[in-house]
This record gives C-alpha cells, structure tokens and sequence, in this order.
C-alpha cells in the first residue's frame, strides 16, 4: 500500500470547547481545481472500504466531506451537434466538462483503486454504482476514444443507479460533464466480495463539485 500524508482540516475549537453548536460551514474545504485528483480514490482498510480524495499533485488525501472539486469556467463548452452526444443536451447548448486527456489548466478526475492489492476481492473485481446526483441539471461520465465517439458509463438524465466496473491495483479517467453552472452533490456506493470468505462488503460516499460560470 502506499504511503499518503493525510489531511485533516482543523474546525472552530472556540466554538467547540464553549459547548456552542457548530455551523455547517465552520470547516473550511479545500477547492481542487486544477491537476491529477483521484475523485474517487478506493482503499480496503480494517475490513472496510475507505474512499477518499487523493489529489496526487500534492500526495494529499481527503474525505469527501472535506472537499469542493470545482469545474472552472474554462471547462465550459458547447454541445456537439453529433447525436451520439444527445445526452449532454440541446446541441450548441453549453455543458462544462472536466476532461478525460489532461489539461493543465483543468481538475483531472480520476477513479483509482491503486491502494487494494490484489487478491482481496473475488477475481479483483469492484463495482462503482453511481446512485444519486443532486444539483441544478445533469451530470454524465463518459468516455472517447481515438475518434471521438463517447461511451457513456454514467447518465443522471436516464436513471440512477449507474454501473463503473475497476479492479483492484486500477485506475481510470473518464470526462465528467454537468449540464449547468451551480453546486452539485455525487452519491457513490463501492462493492466487491471478498475472496476469503465470499462476504459481500460495500462502502458509500458523497463528494460535491462547484461548477462555475
């Protein structure tokens, strides 16, 4: 397993220690917006899965609640008049897409389940169900190959839930697009069954992107 300096964020210990409640932005979040950011960062600890957010740059790591993955401005498109990208909307439309291929400027999201090794789960296989999408439109993950065409592996506009097959020691980038500006919450669910004992075990997270205009 590798080793990763985690992150803990401090809260208002003022707050804390006079007995007064919290508010819910006393945390500060730390806004990801550019580089190489596991979105979905998958590890097996303790017999139980800990997902995070592995922003690779800075060997850093997160939980969910901690972070806001922001789309900038400049991730903004316009719609392909191609029907195979129907599902993004109205062609000419604008959609903001965090890319498959890296670009500098831009978060490059990934899914990495690099930190399980292998021979944990049955044939190392893990399932990545997309099960909830909250915010002001739609969201999709896709991907294009050499000539453009996109494969759709998540569609909040059809249906949820939505499948993501990886393995164990895998690691996959895909374009993530929103549909609108605004504030967006991602509902994720992992499983696999364990190859020792045939247990089925899962583990849910909610990570939240900033999409701007």
């Amino acid at each position: 397993m590798r080793t990763i300096n985690r992150v803990a964020l401090p809260t208002v210990a003022v707050l804390a220690l006079s007995g007064l409640a919290l508010p819910a932005d006393a945390t500060k979040k730390v806004h990801l917006d550019q580089g190489h950011v596991d979105v979905v960062g998958i590890a097996f600890e303790d017999g139980a899965f800990d997902l995070h957010v592995h922003d690779e740059a800075n060997a850093a790591e997160y939980a969910p609640s901690e972070v806001v993955l922001v789309a900038k401005p400049g991730s903004e498109i316009a719609v392909p008049a191609d029907p195979q990208y129907s599902f993004l909307g109205t062609p000419g439309g604008r959609a903001w897409v965090l890319p498959q291929v890296q670009d500098p400027a831009l978060l490059w999201p990934g899914i990495g389940a690099e930190e399980i090794e292998p021979g944990v789960f049955r044939n190392d296989a893990l399932k990545l169900d997309v099960v909830a999408v909250t915010g002001p439109a739609d969201l999709s993950i896709f991907t294009t190959d050499a000539f453009g065409a996109p494969t759709v592996l998540v569609d909040s506009g059809n249906g949820l839930p939505d499948r993501i097959s990886t393995l164990a020691g895998g690691h996959l980038h895909a374009n993530w697009a929103f549909e609108a500006a605004g504030t967006y919450k991602v509902k994720v669910r992992v499983s696999g069954t364990l190859a020792a004992t045939n247990q089925k075990v899962s583990g849910v997270a909610v990570y939240t992107f900033k999409v701007n205009r």
